[in-house]
């Protein structure tokens, strides 16, 4: 490793551990977890659109979606152990356009998908890259455009571009490990290189962690899952190399169900209103931005 695990790092570790949070923040009793200024944004029910949620939706009159946390900032827990995250409030918003009660589920992230397919929850919300080979099986609501970003200890000599012989880590099953790391692994292998070492793990802070202390050389994730790692560091982690691979993250709904383009009218709703602006604007994020709803990349047609 390049860095070595301090004194200092360690009284960290053992504070986040007893908290049971790591690096999603290490609230404590008193602290909720949302950035400075943050007030939930619930908006009010468009009959228009609400008149068009799926029947089987809306019976019991509940948005299920399965998530898993913590991927701060896009879902993790809070000291009352209530789900939060931009991700979060951008499901409560669209919820609330369509007249639903949001009904957020703590879920392993690899049981998601297909618990939506299976028709048990309503959608996946839970950073889902929007891909063709995903979409081969699903539709995606999208909501930003993000991509991987790399971490390293402060003032490392880590290149994501060279990372032969290094140990890098991911959260389990994340297109960081399986578009990103692995990839760059065998490329190594194949001209005669060191592999790198993949470490997995079940959640991205556990992921971040391992770099903070040195059990891994650099920390790759999706760019705003490595940027609030980053901030959150204490300045022991700095963003290095440029993001790359940019895709749109979205919403997982049954393969050409009604959920979708209802669930897509309801975020341009949003971002006419300019709640959905708001609501990234709370969590700090401020590129990736939609300017139009889009349901597997392509733009919707309105009400009308």
């Amino acid at each position: 490793m390049h860095a070595t695990f301090t004194a200092r790092r360690a009284g960290v570790l053992g504070a986040c551990l007893a908290a049971a949070t790591l690096l999603t923040g290490c609230v404590t009793n008193t602290e909720d977890g949302t950035p400075d200024g943050w007030e939930p944004i619930v908006p009010e029910e468009v009959p228009e659109i609400a008149a068009l949620v799926p029947e089987q939706v809306a019976a019991d009159g509940k948005l299920s979606i399965g998530a898993n946390p913590p991927f701060a900032p896009f879902e993790f827990k809070n000291s009352e152990g209530e789900l939060i995250g931009f991700e979060m409030d951008i499901g409560r918003a669209l919820a609330g356009v369509m007249g639903l009660e949001y009904d957020p589920q703590d879920m392993d992230f690899s049981m998601i998908l297909p618990a939506v397919q299976a028709g048990s929850l309503d959608a996946g919300m839970s950073g889902f890259t929007d891909n063709p080979e995903r979409r081969e099986s699903f539709d995606f609501v999208d909501f930003l455009y993000a991509g991987i970003q790399w971490a390293r200890q402060t003032d490392s000599a880590v290149d994501p571009n060279d990372a032969c012989g290094l140990t890098v880590s991911v959260q389990r099953t994340t297109v960081s490990e399986t578009d990103d790391v692995r990839p760059k692994s065998d490329a190594c292998v194949e001209v005669g290189k060191e592999p790198i070492t993949v470490l997995s793990f079940d959640t991205a802070d556990n992921a971040a962690l391992a770099a903070l202390v040195g059990r891994a050389d650099a920390y790759s994730a999706d760019s705003p899952v490595t940027a609030w790692a980053v901030e959150r560091s204490g300045g022991d982690l700095e963003l290095v190399g440029e993001m790359f691979d940019a895709a749109p993250y979205g919403i997982a709904v049954p393969k050409d169900s009604e959920l979708g383009p209802v669930m897509a009218l309801a975020m341009q709703h949003l971002i006419d209103t300019g709640e959905y602006a708001r609501i990234l604007e709370q969590w700090n994020v401020d590129s990736g931005l939609l300017e139009h709803a889009l349901l597997n990349e392509q733009p919707i047609e309105g009400l009308g």
